[in-house]
């Protein structure tokens, strides 16, 4: 039976069609060929839009999956009860979560606070990273979730910390969190993916509900 409008029969369409797809793979398999280099990344997810710290924790799930051991420090969720906290807390052997902040600036309206809480986040999150050089590493994969926040108000230096991710071990995968993130750290980044907010729900007046904002 031939098709309206190409001429072509059924099969005809379908031959074609899968040596288009042959031809695409033999380029694809080429191009993967050249991808020879296995390293720890530096991975930074920032933007206006919702879906950041979701990726970060979507990750942290596919690491599971894959035996991997994840250290998370929330810089600025502690007092938040998150769904995510209460499922890792399931993970125990595999999951170190560390939850350091105090809410937002907003929030706290103290900003000695604020400083004091990032620091002693920072503080930690360096104790993970320093925890897997030699050869026996704690963790595969470390999220530090929100640190863009705490680095737009400049609460920490943010050259330390930027050589400090530089530094890390080779294999160690690293990712930040937040929007706003700052130049030097998308330089520094393996891979930045920037969230743009397209539409809402806030605009319409609806508030962070469970399950889906926490």
């Amino acid at each position: 039976m031939k098709i309206k409008d190409t001429g072509l029969t059924e099969d005809e369409i379908n031959a074609r069609a899968n040596e288009k797809a042959r031809k695409r793979k033999e380029v694809r398999d080429r191009m993967l060929a050249t991808k020879t280099i296995e390293k720890g990344l530096l991975m930074v997810h920032t933007g206006k839009g919702k879906g950041k710290s979701t990726a970060a924790f979507g990750l942290v799930a596919r690491a599971i999956g894959n035996g991997f051991r994840v250290g998370i420090v929330q810089f600025v969720k502690g007092k938040w009860q998150t769904g995510e906290r209460v499922v890792l807390e399931h993970f125990p052997d595999q999951v170190t979560i560390r939850a350091m902040g105090e809410g937002f600036t907003w929030d706290t309206q103290d900003r000695a606070r604020d400083i004091a809480a990032a620091r002693a986040a920072w503080e930690e999150a360096q104790r993970m990273i320093e925890a897997c050089r030699g050869a026996d590493p704690a963790y595969d994969l470390l999220v530090f979730d929100e640190l863009n926040i705490v680095l737009r108000y400049d609460y920490l230096d943010l050259a330390a910390v930027v050589a400090a991710l530089q530094a890390r071990p080779d294999r160690l995968h690293i990712v930040v969190t937040g929007r706003n993130a700052k130049p030097e750290l998308i330089e520094a980044a393996d891979l930045v993916t920037e969230m743009t907010e397209i539409k809402h729900p806030f605009q319409a007046g609806v508030k962070a509900q469970k399950g889906i904002e926490f």
